[in-house]
């Protein structure tokens, strides 16, 4: 097939498949005529970096997956590299998701607070004039 077919294919643009030929990710196969092509292995290629796109991974990160896929194991993370990017990118994930907790507390903490402080001043005294820049 050729590059717009494919992108059409993998639900991106030919700019896109451009870019990733030039970054070594995706095979610069010309046929005859000068015109790129690409085949359902690429398609495949293709659908593994944007489902790791969609994870979170950037895309240098999506490399290992695509060297296991033109190694030739189906799913493309049964490699070495590609398991140790996942063990990498689930360890980020965990301090991302302390750090949001770290910050909902605090957040909730000074709801509670804010709360608080409202229920005390509201009986027997003026709302407090609270002015949001407008």
């Amino acid at each position: 097939m050729r590059i717009g077919e494919l992108a059409e294919r993998a639900g991106t643009t030919t700019r896109t498949l451009r870019y990733y030929e030039s970054r070594g990710l995706l095979p610069a196969r010309r046929a005859v005529n000068g015109y790129r092509t690409y085949d359902e292995d690429d398609l495949r290629l293709l659908q593994q970096i944007r489902t790791l796109q969609d994870f979170g991974f950037d895309l240098e990160e999506t490399r290992p997956f695509v060297e296991c896929l033109r190694a030739g194991h189906p799913a493309g993370d049964a490699c070495p590299a590609s398991l140790a990017v996942y063990r990498r990118k689930l360890g980020e994930l965990d301090s991302l998701i302390e750090q949001l907790r770290s910050v909902r507390a605090q957040v909730g903490a000074e709801l509670a607070r804010a709360e608080l402080e409202a229920a005390v001043e509201l009986p027997g005294g003026p709302e407090p004039r609270c002015e949001l820049g407008g």
